[in-house]
């Protein structure tokens, strides 16, 4: 009998400590977890406000080179310089274009005259996200500028040549 009641008061202090154990372990848990919301806040802040400086960087170039450009939600901006055939470009077709590539403060960082024309199949990725953006607003024959943010070129990404990180991308182009 007093072997059955050493057990149970055994086996009541154990789950009594775990119950403890659990409770302190969530605490842990909720305070990791607030930490990290905390965290996310704090880069979400900080990713908007790089937004609205790029973007005010672009807008102001927009104004010094005079040009009428349209804005998509993501950021990307284009104008249409000379239209092109009726079609407009899509998913799966094979583009080829001739190109500058240039920073917002004008310096050359390739040229098709450079390095051939660029071809790639819309849709596939292996180019820029903003420039595979643009081309789908685009007809076959068009001639465009685009203004292209980080972060739908590059990013914090460099390509491992020219291009540094958070770099703002210009295209002068012409689809085919």
């Amino acid at each position: 009998m007093k072997t059955k009641q050493i057990f149970i008061s055994l086996l009541s202090m154990t789950l009594l400590l775990l119950s403890c154990e659990n409770k302190r372990n969530n605490y842990v848990y909720e305070s990791k977890h607030d930490d990290k919301q905390e965290l996310n806040n704090t880069l979400e802040k900080a990713n908007r406000y790089m937004i609205l400086k790029e973007s005010e960087l672009i807008d102001d170039y927009i104004y010094r080179h005079d040009l009428n450009m349209y804005e998509t939600g993501t950021g990307l901006r284009y104008q249409i310089l000379k239209q092109g055939e009726t079609e407009l470009i899509k998913e799966g077709d094979l583009v080829t274009m001739e190109y500058e590539l240039r920073f917002l403060t004008g310096d050359l960082v390739y040229s098709s005259k450079e390095s051939g024309n660029k071809s790639f199949i819309v849709g596939r990725g292996g180019v820029e996200s903003g420039l595979e953006e643009a081309i789908l607003k685009l007809h076959n024959g068009d001639e465009a500028v685009l203004i292209i943010p980080s972060h739908l070129a590059h990013g914090l990404v460099v390509d491992c040549n020219k291009i540094p990180p958070k770099a703002i991308l210009i295209y002068k182009l012409k689809v085919s």
